[in-house]
């Protein structure tokens, strides 16, 4: 998985093919989650979670808050609450969080 900063995207590579990626932008709050998208030919692998977990960990280890606008990164967070903290906690009603 790498940040791609200039797309402002992360992206998973499955066998150095490009298989999917969640787009951000940064914003006072912190970083944006806006889509996340898996080729059609890579689903089924888990490949969005990884993204997704890596994603969030990343922004974890820069320090910043996280607002999930992308349903699949929101289910993530809702799933695994281990990463909650991420959301502001005034933020989380907004994303039913």
């Amino acid at each position: 998985m790498t940040d791609n900063v200039d797309k402002q995207r992360f992206e998973v590579f499955l066998d150095d093919e490009l298989a999917g990626f969640t787009k951000y932008h940064l914003v006072d709050e912190g970083i944006a989650f806006d889509h996340t998208e898996i080729d059609d030919r890579f689903e089924g692998k888990g490949l969005g979670s990884t993204l997704v977990r890596t994603a969030l960990d990343a922004v974890r280890a820069r320090g910043f808050a996280v607002l999930p606008f992308c349903p699949f990164v929101r289910g993530y967070i809702a799933r695994h609450p281990a990463y909650l903290d991420l959301v502001p906690e005034d933020q989380r009603p907004r994303f039913d969080l």
